[in-house]
């Protein structure tokens, strides 16, 4: 009797060493577990932050749309300074293509070297076409990522999910950059137009 309750205990220890081994490996593995959900929840919000920062940090609260229009607005202005351009070298052109048939000796070749000039004009005003391109290139990529921005905001509750997320280092300009918020854009609302600047030194 006695020698069967000793066989007895000898296994309930070797079960009990067992489950305390099991035990103890369930726990590590719990840890480790913590530890990468940890590592994850500081990811997230390290994310959240970064969007809360190109949400809310931007100029005067704008979202990061304003970059694209920005880079629209300098293909539009270059695309505008050069068609003004070219209908100033066109005038030139026809001016000096007359003037030169009135003319003759020296005074013809003065004429017919500005006509040259005025060429070289219409071929430097190529660069609109091909500086266009490129900034439209970037402007694309830049709303493929404000696309992607705006599915993760969705994923996290929309925008006023993030009204309460602590942004980075405050990227606002400070002194006399702070001053510097032009040109304003045409969708800009309440700013000064440049055609009342003018006027005011009129």
């Amino acid at each position: 009797m006695l020698g069967t309750i000793k066989e007895s205990i000898v296994p309930a220890r070797e079960i009990s060493t067992s489950l305390l081994e099991e035990h103890r490996r369930d726990m590590q593995e719990a840890l480790r577990l913590k530890v990468e959900l940890d590592s994850i929840y500081e990811a997230i919000s390290r994310t959240k932050r970064e969007i809360a920062t190109l949400r809310y940090a931007g100029a005067q609260g704008q979202e990061i749309t304003r970059v694209t229009d920005e880079l629209g607005a300098i293909v539009l202005g270059t695309e505008t300074a050069t068609n003004s351009i070219l209908a100033a070298a066109e005038k030139i052109d026809d001016l000096s293509s007359n003037l030169s048939s009135r003319l003759s000796g020296g005074d013809q070749e003065i004429a017919r070297e500005i006509l040259d000039h005025v060429i070289s004009l219409f071929e430097a005003c190529n660069f609109q076409d091909i500086t266009g391109q490129r900034i439209r290139k970037v402007v694309n990529a830049m709303r493929f990522v404000e696309e992607r921005v705006h599915h993760m905001i969705d994923i996290w509750g929309g925008l006023e999910s993030f009204k309460d997320v602590e942004t980075l280092d405050d990227s606002k300009p400070r002194g006399e950059a702070a001053l510097l918020n032009g040109p304003a854009l045409a969708s800009d609302k309440g700013v000064t137009s440049q055609d009342a600047i003018d006027a005011l030194f009129d």
